[in-house]
């Protein structure tokens, strides 16, 4: 068994691929209508038949709570691995993105924590093995 995929709600699909393509440079993989929203999911340049992020639209009213529940408390929504914390750090701020944890090191793991513009805390981490 293996993840395949996994998402995160977000307020809005279109600022969210935009967010998660041209600033994090995951790839779009499907884009496809449903309704009045569409199944968007991106992938790891790295892997593109890996496991799928699903951007998930926020219209159910269970998710609106939960999202604001975990930025309030800091919690981020998903965790993506990169080589080098500091590094993807100073790239996606030199873009503009907003970091509401600066690269913190605790033993072995590296991480910082991002908003994602569309309502969500996303947390970038290295591991030293």
């Amino acid at each position: 068994m293996r993840i395949h995929i996994t998402s995160v709600f977000v307020d809005d699909q279109e600022k969210a691929r935009r967010f998660y393509t041209d600033v994090l440079g995951f790839v779009k993989k499907h884009d496809v209508p449903v309704g009045t929203d569409r199944w968007l999911t991106v992938v790891s340049p790295e892997d593109l038949d890996g496991t799928e992020l699903l951007l998930e639209p926020s219209g159910h009213p269970a998710v609106q709570p939960y999202k604001t529940a975990l930025v309030e408390d800091g919690i981020p929504a998903a965790s993506f691995a990169v080589d080098d914390v500091h590094a993807e750090f100073e790239r996606l701020r030199g873009l503009g993105v907003r970091f509401v944890q600066e690269p913190l090191e605790m033993g072995p793991i590296t991480s910082a924590v991002l908003d994602d513009t569309c309502g969500n805390l996303i947390q970038i981490v290295h591991t030293k093995s």
